[in-house]
């Protein structure tokens, strides 16, 4: 029953209601002859024990109903009030009615991120997409797990099992953009990948693996990237005592320091429409917003890292470019004027 949506839960209770109602209403017209309104009067004060009395004289077939209808469906009434009470006393109607709201709320994203697990990386990912100002959804199967959420942020969250097709197309996992699958186990990130893949053959899925054997298969079943958080983690920790401030460096590009740094990724395509030029030099994009160039990606998917000015891109590459959040801006403001 506590597995149930609100709306067979609904449907349930009225149920047990209405058809110990109806069955009294129906013998009493078809035994006694009585009005609707008689009918109906006679068989609420019946099933519910109030004890008025005879609404009208009953006749002996009249009082072997009355009292079949007392013992088999006093229980069942008795047993739907029970429900319905604790749906709205204990607060199940509330939770369901927030359940409710919350899917209707998702099912109007578009171009949304799907992360399937609120654990430690789970969160670390949705710290990230806020501070980006990506909308995104959360698939987690422990209720326990979203009651900072309530309190503390304006989440899109889902309780169910991100294994489950159902849960990923409540998600919208069609009008995704992409999912960060941080499951516990790789089995499930792998069927997660596979499953989301095949709802959404143009998603950007990124998944956690725990093991090298896993990062094959994660790849072969539709995964774009596989991260390692063990093995990136014992590298960083090296790299402290290694390279220190190279380390330090690269946390402020990736979001981890309070300094002002973002990267963005851009299509060429868009800024030749606000940067006219054939190569790098004559976009003069510094010049004009004060962003740098720092790599290239190739539509065939290899990268340039730190590109001569002399490039000429192709229509179908992308740039990644550096600046603080006042250049990014500009640069957004600039592109968004020519729409």
């Amino acid at each position: 029953m506590e597995q149930m949506n609100m709306k067979y839960k609904v449907i349930f209770v009225v149920s047990l209601i209405l058809v110990p109602i109806s069955f009294g209403v129906i013998g009493y017209m078809s035994i006694e002859k009585a009005s609707f309104l008689d009918a109906l009067f006679m068989t609420i004060t019946t099933v519910a024990t109030v004890g008025y009395g005879e609404v009208f004289p009953l006749s002996n077939g009249g009082r072997i109903f009355t009292i079949l209808l007392i013992l088999t469906n006093l229980g069942v009434f008795a047993y739907a009030l029970t429900l319905l009470s604790r749906f709205l006393v204990e607060g199940q109607f509330i939770i369901e009615l927030k359940r409710s709201r919350m899917k209707n709320k998702i099912s109007k994203l578009e171009n949304h991120v799907i992360v399937c697990g609120y654990g430690r990386n789970g969160h670390a990912a949705c710290e990230n997409l806020n501070k980006n100002k990506v909308p995104f959804v959360i698939i987690e199967n422990q209720a326990i797990q979203f009651d900072s959420l309530d309190s503390e942020h304006a989440y899109y969250y889902l309780e169910a099992d991100a294994t489950n097709d159902e849960a990923l197309l409540n998600a919208g996992i069609t009008r995704a953009r992409g999912l960060i699958t941080t499951l516990p186990t790789d089995a499930d990130n792998v069927y997660v990948t596979l499953t989301a893949r095949g709802l959404n053959p143009n998603l950007t899925i990124v998944s956690r693996a725990s093991s090298k054997s896993s990062y094959n298969k994660l790849k072969r079943a539709g995964a774009d990237n596989v991260i390692m958080p063990d093995q990136i983690g014992g590298a960083q920790m090296a790299s402290l005592i290694t390279n220190p401030d190279i380390k330090e460096f690269i946390d402020i590009l990736f979001g981890q320091s309070i300094l002002d740094v973002h990267i963005e990724e851009i299509a060429f395509s868009r800024l030749i429409n606000v940067f006219p030029g054939k190569n790098l030099f004559e976009l003069a994009i510094r010049d004009k917003t004060g962003v740098t160039v720092i790599g290239l990606k190739r539509n065939d998917g290899t990268y340039i890292v730190n590109p001569d000015l002399s490039m000429a891109p192709h229509s179908e590459d992308k740039l990644i470019l550096l600046g603080n959040h006042l250049q990014m801006t500009k640069l957004k403001n600039r592109l968004d004027s020519t729409h």
